[in-house]
């Protein structure tokens, strides 16, 4: 049997593409709402959820560009690029190595739980 190799993606990157998202959903409902400009309310709507989704879409980018701003920048181990790691652990920008700076992590499992608050305290907690 194979070995499925999980692949992970960067936090940065996942809200990246959620505003990216965000904006195409704007776009589609802006124009289902010309589809239906003989229904004025129901055109009104449209044109208000999509303009509201493109305006939370400017929201998501201002607000990531500035957690990506704080970000601790690091090079890579395997592709040896430059990427930006926030939390515990992230994945390369590049390659998706899963990526650790916390020593107590280095060879476990990578999961996301690692990043929780909830998990750092019940790790602090068993210490």
């Amino acid at each position: 049997m194979a070995e499925q190799r999980l692949v992970y993606s960067s936090k940065i990157n996942k809200i990246r593409s959620f505003a990216l998202i965000l904006i195409f959903a704007g776009f589609i409902l802006m124009y289902g709402g010309l589809l239906t400009r003989n229904i004025e309310w129901l055109m009104a709507i449209f044109f208000i959820l999509g303009l509201l989704s493109i305006l939370f879409s400017v929201v998501v980018y201002a607000w990531i560009g500035t957690l990506s701003t704080k970000a601790v920048q690091i090079i890579c181990p395997s592709c040896e690029k430059p990427t930006k790691m926030l939390g515990r652990v992230d994945a390369c920008m590049h390659c998706k190595q899963p990526l650790t700076l916390d020593k107590d992590l280095e060879g476990k499992e990578f999961d996301e739980k690692y990043n929780s608050r909830r998990y750092k305290k019940e790790a602090e907690d068993q210490n």
